[in-house]
């Protein structure tokens, strides 16, 4: 790994820098304004500088020597933006937020790429520790005829990896919420915490959203589709087809999501209502015990009374007539409850 300037300042947080001259990785100098004076004389060549969570201390040397919106950078230094595109006199700035789920704990989480392009010049500013850039930069190196496209193609090479990532995701999201919906249509109506489980899928879903939807206007913009077809600073031409490409992925990306998040708010309403159901008959099966233990309640509260002159109170058979009596009714009472389901 080289990197480009020598102040220590910013060395910490450089991931990579390199200057590709048709579509090849060479040598360049050690300054960073030296390196870009090169890679614009050249004409054929551009800086690409990869760095990872920089300080505004850090990032003033980058700042200053490619001419970086102040708006622009203090968006890449908070971090926490939307996707989305942005022009600026001197470059071109979009914000990307790549997504990892871990299917152990359903959890989604979202890291986030800022990438500034300019005259012969890429700037990759990565939060978090998902979808690192390296791979996509040295899969970059493997195909020459991709780097000789200048910055639009290492952004169309970040776009497209981000996005195709989110097909993984919604694929694993969609397994695992297919074994969920299996959990609650089971006979045994899934587990206690089943509820808390289904709204935490959905918790997680509504994260991937908030990364992939407020994607769609940027890269319909880079695309040339939509009602804004004017062609977007420092991005060629001819690399509309690509991102056209990438933004159908998109569009599949979002109809899973929207389909995931349908169906996650279905298999909710579903258990909430097996859940109603089995309660109404769990206070039926009650109810229809209480009524059984009502019967021979009531008789022995009856003849437990202490009066002297109560119907067949000396009769020898009284007892056995009354204990046979509790169990005619409690039976006839069974055969009812049993006949209208509610036991």
């Amino acid at each position: 790994m080289r990197t480009c300037p020598r102040d220590g300042r910013i060395r910490s947080v450089i991931v990579d820098c390199a200057i590709y001259r048709d579509g090849r990785r060479t040598e360049g100098p050690e300054d960073l304004s030296d390196a870009l004076d090169e890679a614009r004389a050249q004409g054929d060549s551009f800086l690409w500088i990869g760095l990872h969570e920089p300080t505004e201390k850090e990032f003033d040397l980058v700042t200053h020597e490619f001419g970086l919106h102040p708006l622009a950078v203090e968006d890449a230094l908070k971090a926490h933006q939307r996707p989305k595109l942005e022009v600026y006199d001197d470059s071109l700035f979009v914000v990307l937020k790549p997504v990892t789920y871990e299917p152990y704990s359903d959890t989604v989480s979202s890291g986030e790429v800022m990438v500034f392009v300019g005259d012969s010049f890429v700037v990759t500013v990565r939060h978090g520790e998902g979808a690192p850039l390296s791979s996509i930069r040295h899969e970059l190196e493997r195909r020459p005829d991709m780097l000789r496209h200048g910055p639009t193609g290492v952004l169309h090479a970040i776009a497209d990896s981000v996005v195709d990532h989110y097909l993984d995701v919604a694929t694993e999201l969609g397994t695992d919420l297919e074994e969920l919906e299996a959990e609650v249509f089971s006979p045994s109506g899934g587990a206690r915490n089943t509820a808390s489980r289904i709204y935490s899928f959905k918790r997680q879903i509504q994260e991937f959203r908030r990364a992939t939807v407020p994607l769609t206007p940027p890269l319909t913009r880079l695309a040339g589709l939509g009602p804004n077809l004017a062609a977007v600073p420092f991005v060629k031409e001819e690399a509309r087809p690509f991102f056209r490409d990438v933004n159908d992925h998109l569009t599949r990306v979002n109809e899973s999501v929207e389909g995931l998040d349908r169906l996650v708010s279905d298999i909710l309403s579903a258990h909430l209502a097996q859940m109603s159901v089995r309660q109404n008959d769990d206070m039926r099966k009650i109810s229809a015990w209480a009524a059984m233990a009502a019967i021979p309640t009531m008789i022995a509260g009856i003849y437990g009374m202490n009066f002297e002159h109560m119907p067949e109170l000396h009769w020898t058979w009284s007892y056995p007539a009354v204990i046979a009596a509790m169990v005619v009714l409690e039976v006839l009472l069974y055969r009812l409850f049993k006949q209208r389901g509610w036991l």
